[in-house]
C-alpha cells in the first residue's frame, strides 16, 4: 500500500550555535517531532566572507544522537573525550551522545580564512530508554563510503546514509531501524522507495519542487517544505518533465519508540527528573570539558 501525504509544513528560519542561519522544519509550533526524530536543521546554505564563518562552540548532549551531513564547506569537531575529526563535502557523522558528552562543531580554520559556502543538515535521533546510558561514540563516514545508486533511466540518484535504496545498503550502524536517503531527481524522473510499514516517514525538499505520495493523490512540495506521510509502505517521489532543474529531497523514516519524551535544550530523556539530573551532571563537570 502506497503512503499518502497527510501534511506539508513550511520550515522556519532561525539561528543556532554561534549565529549560523538554519531552516528548521521541526520542532516548530506546527510539528514537535516525528518519532524517533527530534529535530531537523538545514544549515545554510550561506556564503561566508573570509574570516566570518561561525559554528557551534562547546556544548553538551545527552540521551540522543546527532547526525551531521555536509554538502558544502569544511568543519572540525572535538569532544570532551579527546576525540576530533573533520567533515568535508559529502561526509557524514553519526554521533551517539548516550550518557553525555561535551563537543564542538566549528568551521575548519583554513575554510574560515578563505570563506566560502556552508551547507548541510543536522538530524537529531532519539535513543530508546535502554540506550540513553551508552558511552558516547562516533561513526565518521567519508563521502566515498556513502553508497550511491541510480535508476535505470539515470534520472534519479540516491545517496544512502542509513537503510537501503536501489539495492545499496548504508555503511552506518543505527540503534533502531532508520532510513536516511538523499535523492536527486532530474526533470521527468520518478522513484518508488520501499519503506517498512512500521516506519514513521517524512520528506524534506531543499531544492526544486516534487510531487510526493500515491500517484493518483500526489501532493506538491517546494524548497523549504517538509512532507509528512501516513502509515503504509512504499512512497513515490517525482519531478515534472518541464521543471527548470533537478530536485533534491531528504527521505527519512524510522521505527517510532513510543516512549515518553522529556527534553530541554541539549538533553533528551524520558522524565523531567532525568532532565534535572542531566543538568546536575553537566554542571558538576561529569560530562567533561574540551581541552
Amino acid at each position: 500500500m502506497s503512503r499518502r501525504v497527510i501534511d506539508i509544513i513550511d520550515a522556519i528560519t532561525t539561528r543556532e550555535g554561534g549565529g549560523f542561519p538554519v531552516r528548521r522544519p521541526f520542532p516548530t509550533q506546527d510539528l514537535d517531532q516525528v518519532d524517533p526524530f527530534l529535530l531537523l536543521d538545514e544549515m545554510g546554505p550561506v556564503d561566508w566572507p573570509p574570516g566570518e564563518a561561525v559554528g557551534a562552540p562547546d556544548h553538551p548532549h545527552k540521551g540522543f544522537e546527532t547526525v551531521t551531513y555536509l554538502l558544502a564547506g569544511r568543519m572540525v569537531h572535538r569532544d570532551s573525550q579527546g576525540r576530533s575529526g573533520r567533515l568535508g563535502p559529502g561526509d557524514a557523522q553519526w554521533m551517539t551522545a548516550g550518557a553525555g558528552v561535551v563537543h564542538s562543531e566549528m568551521p575548519d580554520p583554513e575554510y574560515t580564512r578563505e570563506g566560502g559556502r556552508m551547507h548541510g543538515f543536522q538530524l537529531w535521533v532519539n535513543l530508546p530508554r535502554r540506550d540513553k546510558g551508552l558511552v558516547a561514540r562516533y561513526q565518521d563516514i567519508p563521502a566515498g563510503r556513502i553508497p550511491r545508486a541510480s535508476s535505470n533511466d539515470g534520472l534519479a540518484q540516491v545517496r544512502v546514509l542509513a537503510g537501503e535504496a536501489m539495492g545499496r545498503r548504508a555503511a552506518i550502524e543505527t540503534r533502531t531501524p532508520i532510513l536516511y536517503l538523499h535523492y536527486t531527481i532530474q526533470p521527468g524522473g520518478s522513484v518508488v522507495q520501499p519503506v517498512p510499514v512500521n516506519f514513521n516517514l517524512f520528506a524534506y525538499v531543499f531544492r526544486g519542487e516534487a510531487a510526493l505520495g500515491e500517484e493518483r493523490a500526489a501532493e506538491r512540495a517546494r524548497e523549504g517544505q517538509l512532507v509528512l506521510f501516513d502509515a503504509g509502505g512504499d512512497t513515490r517521489l517525482a519531478v515534472d518533465r518541464g521543471a527548470a532543474g533537478p530536485t533534491e529531497v531528504l527521505l527519512i523514516g524510522g521505527v517510532p519508540l513510543n516512549e515518553p519524551v522529556a527534553r530541554y535544550g541539549p538533553f533528551v530523556m524520558n522524565t523531567e527528573e532525568e532532565i534535572s539530573q542531566a543538568f546536575q551532571e553537566y554542571r558538576a563537570g561529569r560530562m567533561g570539558a574540551i581541552a
